[in-house]
């Protein structure tokens, strides 16, 4: 389902629907987290707001925990 035009209500109703009836509350969270974070980043790109691989190669390594 496109879901670039659907209000963020209709993505947790769609959402809802598509899920087994035995899911956690946890799982339902973490779903709507990941789907949250997607559309940030749809909407950041959309806005121009990207960083280029060199950038990203650069601040890679400190974002891994060690």
């Amino acid at each position: 389902m496109n879901t670039a035009n659907m209000s963020s209500k209709e993505i947790i109703k769609d959402l809802l629907l598509r899920l087994p009836d035995e899911v956690s509350l946890h799982q339902i969270a973490q779903e709507i987290e990941f789907i949250a974070a997607v559309r940030q980043g749809m909407a950041e790109l959309d806005r121009g707001d990207s960083v280029t691989i060199e950038q990203l190669e650069k601040e890679l390594p400190s974002w891994i925990m060690r």
